[in-house]
């Protein structure tokens, strides 16, 4: 399947608009969204969330990705496989943490070019197109190999100290993994424990937890996270190891 990733908002063209692109490559299968309100111009805290969801797909699944404040600048259009997953993306640290979860992950320049290539539009005009592409094992020349060093940022930690999403239920992720040891979150002054549920804190309390996909998230039991604390995308938080 073809998962689009992006900050583009549920409502709007922009998703359609892929979608449609997808379909004149030639691809017919699946196309889903993953999210469409990933970290708004915000590609390192993006590139967190993608790579912990991305585990839930199938090998061979591309995740078509977007969120691309440079778009229609000399950033280069890349494709990268990890973990038998294929990411297609602008180069500006969206795919470094997928890219980082195998170390023998590969990587290609994107050096096709469509006849039209909107200045600010290249999710549907390029990176759209490549994505069905691969899914029909048609794109071997629109490629060039890069080496992975090139896209191992000294910025691209493995886990991110803030924010990263806010759902529905007004829970905040943030970028931390909650397999790495740590006990504690503080958050705005107030330190939270690791709970394994909900209903570990009374109604309207706060809490700290694993979620599903192995990000640490600040919740509050029955309530919304983001309104106690006045959280919002950014909002620094520190892991507390004892």
């Amino acid at each position: 399947m073809i998962l689009l990733f992006t900050d583009f908002g549920a409502t709007g063209p922009y998703q359609a608009q892929m979608i449609a692109s997808i379909r004149k490559a030639g691809y017919q299968g699946d196309v889903l969204s993953l999210f469409a309100e990933a970290p708004v111009f915000s590609p390192a805290a993006a590139g967190h969330l993608l790579a912990a969801y991305a585990t839930d797909f199938p090998e061979g699944s591309v995740f078509l990705s977007i969120v691309d404040p440079g778009v229609g600048t000399d950033r280069r259009a890349l494709v990268v496989k990890s973990d038998n997953r294929w990411f297609v993306g602008p180069d500006n640290g969206l795919l470094e943490q997928a890219l980082r979860r195998d170390a023998n992950a590969e990587a290609w320049e994107i050096v096709w070019r469509p006849d039209r290539l909107s200045a600010s539009f290249h999710g549907r005009d390029l990176f759209a197109p490549i994505a069905a592409r691969i899914k029909t094992n048609s794109v071997e020349r629109d490629l060039k190999p890069i080496a992975t060093e090139d896209l191992r940022t000294e910025n691209g930690a493995a886990e991110l100290s803030q924010i990263i999403y806010i759902d529905h239920y007004g829970n905040a992720m943030t970028g931390l993994v909650g397999a790495n040891g740590i006990r504690r979150i503080r958050i705005k002054e107030v330190s939270l424990p690791l709970m394994r549920v909900f209903s570990d804190v009374a109604v309207g309390e706060p809490l700290a937890y694993v979620n599903a996909n192995g990000l640490i998230e600040i919740a509050v039991n029955q309530g919304r996270a983001d309104a106690y604390f006045g959280l919002t995308i950014g909002s620094q938080v520190m892991p507390l190891i004892g």
